[in-house]
């Protein structure tokens, strides 16, 4: 027999809806997003969902902080393994290939360079990814992205002012956000402890895809 609880619809799409804001973030909603995304009239319907779910034993919640929802046992399972898989009813999920170090010269996606697959919900992404990209490294950090994270990767060769972009510069395969201004590419940080990266004239590079999803690293520990 399962030991699963037994939920009512609402509160099993209010547990896939936490599974969801903590995959794609790294963070659980808050009282009034939750409200505001199911079309509750206030923050306290929502409030009365969670603390049922929380008399089932499937969330654990924390007093006087506006995220402090925590999942537990099967729920919080759901979002651990090598098999990253967030199970949820009649919705298909996609293969996204997780890429580890990349050879120079090599397709991004070529089958030596993928570490592991992960299952996952398309409707976690605004845009949907092609891969996902093990970030190294803090120079993405004041954009909420950080050492360890998982981010996805929709390929094309071409980015707009401001998109964050994989790209492909010498050897080396690294995020940043891209500008261009009067025929000169550039590379952004998120971090002021690391420069600006200026691509020079016959300097090898490419665009390798544009970031439309993050998956905190905490999620997979």
């Amino acid at each position: 027999m399962s030991d699963t609880p037994k939920l009512t619809a609402r509160q099993q799409q209010i547990l896939q809806l936490i599974q969801s804001a903590i995959a794609r973030t790294g963070a659980p909603p808050t009282r009034a997003e939750i409200a505001a995304e199911l079309g509750f009239k206030s923050a306290n319907a929502a409030e009365e969902h969670l603390q049922a779910l929380a008399r089932k034993g499937v969330i654990e919640l924390t007093s006087g902080a506006s995220r402090g929802i925590r999942l537990k046992g099967a729920a919080r399972a759901s979002l651990r393994g090598d098999a990253y898989s967030l199970p949820l009813p009649g919705m298909a999920q996609m293969a996204l290939p997780l890429i580890g170090r990349v050879a120079a010269g090599s397709p991004i996606l070529a089958q030596e360079h993928v570490d592991q697959t992960y299952h996952l919900e398309p409707s976690l992404f605004p845009q949907r990814p092609d891969y996902l990209l093990r970030v190294r490294g803090m120079s993405m950090r004041d954009a909420g992205i950080m050492d360890g994270d998982l981010l996805a990767v929709q390929a094309t060769r071409e980015a707009r002012n401001g998109q964050i972009v994989v790209a492909r510069l010498g050897d080396d395969v690294t995020v940043k956000r891209f500008h261009r201004h009067q025929g000169q590419i550039e590379l952004h940080a998120e971090n002021p402890d690391y420069p600006t990266i200026v691509v020079q004239p016959g300097e090898a590079f490419e665009i390798e895809g544009l970031a439309v999803g993050l998956i905190r690293n905490s999620m997979l520990m």
